[in-house]
């Protein structure tokens, strides 16, 4: 059975920070792209960062900079580091898994390549 456990969702101010863990099956994490999307209230859920098998990221525009995405093998889990949060990142932030790998062995920001999800873990920024 698939599974995807997000952990370290949580409340913080703005400029602060926060990371969020994605703890995977052996066998997704080994073969798929792992990859954060958000959603907030009232709006469609978008990318935030993927990250391949050869370790390479791909950021959307509005994070870059400010996020980093990367894998612990050894523990099978994917991280999120959230620095410099605004009030615009508040979402309910969601781990997800497919196999949208491009040649160059970077991921798909698409939501529609990806399978399998977490439950999601909540970020709040506050002013």
């Amino acid at each position: 059975q698939v599974q995807l456990v997000e952990s370290g969702g949580g409340s913080v101010q703005v400029g602060g920070s926060l990371r969020l863990s994605c703890a995977a099956s052996g066998y997704i994490y080994n073969n798929y792209c792992m990859a954060w999307f958000r959603q907030a209230p009232g709006k469609e859920r978008e990318a935030v960062a993927t990250i391949g098998t050869r370790d390479i990221p791909s950021y959307a525009e509005s994070v870059k900079g400010r996020f980093t995405i990367s894998r612990d093998n050894a523990k099978n889990t994917a991280y999120l580091q959230m620095n410099s949060l605004k009030p615009e990142d508040a979402a309910m932030f969601y781990c997800a898994a497919g196999r949208g790998t491009f040649p160059d062995g970077s991921c798909s920001l698409d939501r529609r390549t990806y399978d399998y999800w977490g439950q999601g873990t909540q970020v709040t920024v506050s002013v």
